[in-house]
């Protein structure tokens, strides 16, 4: 579980509950709940992004808000560690010898590598094959995070339609003074649902997901890197220096708390 995200979404609509609750008795919730500005502003949003994709991409697109809240995250110093682990069986032993090591490796990624390796597929080939699929990934993942960013920008203009209808049903009633002042609260509640679909949801998840293709993508950079340097039959100690040019200050003080691999 990502807490990070558990943690924000869950303070984020806390203060609004606070904002709602302030100087008011728990009556006022209702003021803030209405079904029809509801049913035009996420409806509408939703259904618009539906007309805009395929079923499949739409219902895949929604179940996408699951990956904000998995935790763990790409461990990229246990990738390098494995990378390492991998470069010193293939220098003691041959680059034959991976073949073994490929069937305990978790990682398709990694073990698609090393298979094409032992192989002896052409280097140039290997990158080509390795990235043609990390593009692959990247742009599955981006269309998922297009989805939120574009469901985000319909929230505010479904929520401005719903004021509309809402104003415009105000003005037809002008000669009630009494209704004015409710039926003005009723339509901007519209206004209000849009900017919470657009900035508490939304744009989180989208950021999120950004993210974690960011990581995904900068792990497989490495593995590729990695791979071809093994294939190459640079030492072990050369290549743990190059792959841990591609982490932070802490990641590689983490490796080389541990001592490196090498």
């Amino acid at each position: 579980m990502d807490l990070a995200t558990l943690i924000g979404l869950a303070v984020c609509f806390g203060l609004v509950i606070f904002g709602i609750l302030f100087g008011n008795d728990i009556s006022a919730l209702k003021s803030f709940l209405d079904a029809p500005s509801a049913l035009i502003t996420f409806g509408g949003s939703f259904m618009c992004m539906l007309a805009s994709l395929t079923i499949p991409d739409f219902v895949g697109g929604l179940k996408s808000i699951g990956l904000t809240f998995k935790g763990g995250g790409q461990d990229t110093p246990a990738v390098i560690k494995k990378i390492i682990d991998l470069s010193n069986v293939a220098r003691k032993e041959g680059l034959l010898s991976l073949e073994e090591a490929a069937g305990e490796l978790d990682d398709p990624f990694l073990k698609k590598g090393i298979l094409l390796i032992v192989d002896g597929t052409d280097p140039e080939l290997v990158r080509g094959i390795m990235e043609t699929e990390l593009s692959s990934v990247d742009t599955r993942h981006r269309s998922k995070i297009g989805f939120w960013e574009n469901l985000g920008a319909m929230g505010p203009a479904w929520g401005m339609i719903g004021t509309l209808i809402g104003l415009v049903n105000m003005l037809q009633n002008m000669d009630d003074p009494s209704s004015i002042g409710p039926a003005m609260a009723v339509a901007l509640l519209t206004t209000l649902y849009g900017s919470m679909l657009a900035n508490w949801i939304c744009a989180p998840t989208a950021a999120k997901l950004k993210l974690r293709n960011e990581e995904e993508v900068m792990v497989r950079e490495i593995t590729i890197e990695g791979l071809l340097s093994i294939q190459a039959g640079e030492n072990p100690r050369v290549i743990e220096e190059k792959l841990k040019s591609f982490l932070t200050p802490a990641e590689k003080a983490v490796i080389e708390a541990e001592g490196g691999e090498a």
